[in-house]
């Protein structure tokens, strides 16, 4: 295999008939040039294709104007609004997107340590913190760090995120309004914070309102995850309310439901979250929670800017209320 090999600043040079300093000058914002010398150092770039490495103005100035992206579970669309939008906004602050792709969807701590070691001026994560232990570790690389639903921050680290309990106790209003008795939660993984958050509000609105204690099924989420659960509650006594901790897990719910002969909404009211295209599909028509992706990142690039500011800045966490969106799943 043949290694690619660049073209350098002295190629460009000696092709131009000017001085390495008049090269970099030349590709520098601001520096003294001549418009002749200019002239000839940019065509002479061209005809060899050279473009200048940020490696050394990340020694002299300690910035890259690179922003790692780390995302996983793509199959999510919520995540795929979030990269774009995010993406979009960084680009127009003048700064390049590394996108940094992991196993997990819900948890950086795994990855932590090797965040650590790029040279970026800031990393944005859609997924949580869980521990101080990472929190820290990623604080100690001294740059500032981003993350969504995230309960634990640090100096440098912060989060922002979906008021996920304030969305918890809306769809158990909700739930309560539509005369449910026997209402339920299908869950993401164990150690996600954003699905804890979501039925603690979701357990402590019903008990506000008089209702049972929901009874809790699934542990993923997925499409497959909801219709198992769904599944399994259903074989363990009477349901006839929903809320899903996502809206793939509702997705699989609702066709779980139908499998099994019971009817959306009639039989069994289905709340989801994240409010992702396929929601509003005619087929299923979900009622869900729209977690605001324009005013999660404004929220997060406010924040960036606040920490980039102050160097120890410490971190804070900010809420965005969700936007309940109901459709034909829970309508009467």
């Amino acid at each position: 295999m043949v290694s690619k090999r660049y073209p350098t600043s002295i190629e460009v040079a000696r092709l131009a008939g000017v001085s390495q300093s008049a090269v970099s000058r030349t590709f520098t914002p601001g520096a003294s040039v001549s418009a002749r010398t200019r002239e000839k150092v940019l065509a002479a770039a061209e005809t060899l294709g050279f473009q200048p490495s940020l490696i050394p103005k990340i020694m002299l100035t300690d910035r890259s104007g690179l922003v790692a992206l780390v995302v996983g579970g793509l199959e999510n669309a919520f995540y795929a609004r979030v990269v774009q939008s995010l993406a979009a906004c960084l680009r127009e602050a003048g700064n390049q997107i590394v996108l940094v792709p992991v196993d997990s969807d819900y948890t950086l701590d795994a990855v932590a340590a090797r965040l650590a070691q790029y040279r970026v001026d800031a990393i944005v994560s859609a997924l949580a913190v869980l521990s101080q232990d990472a929190a820290e570790t990623l604080s100690a690389s001294r740059i500032p760090v981003v993350s969504f639903n995230t309960p634990v921050t640090a100096a440098r680290v912060g989060s922002v995120g979906s008021d996920n309990a304030l969305g918890g106790r809306q769809a158990a209003r909700l739930l309560h309004a539509r005369d449910v008795r026997h209402p339920a939660f299908v869950a993401g993984p164990a150690i996600s914070p954003a699905s804890t958050e979501r039925l603690t509000g979701f357990r402590e609105a019903l008990r506000e309102a008089g209702r049972p204690e929901p009874r809790v099924g699934g542990s993923a989420y997925t499409y497959e995850g909801g219709a198992e659960a769904a599944t399994q509650l259903c074989a363990e006594g009477p349901v006839d309310g929903i809320f899903c901790a996502n809206d793939l897990c509702a997705l699989g719910t609702i066709d779980a439901l139908r499998r099994a002969g019971r009817r959306v909404p009639e039989d069994v009211r289905v709340i989801g979250y994240d409010d992702i295209p396929a929601a509003g599909w005619g087929g299923y028509d979900l009622t869900s929670f729209d977690q605001d992706v324009p005013a999660l990142v404004e929220a997060t690039l406010a924040m960036l800017a606040r920490m980039s500011a102050t160097d120890a800045a410490a971190g804070e966490r900010v809420l965005i209320p969700p936007r309940l969106t109901e459709r034909g799943s829970t309508r009467a």
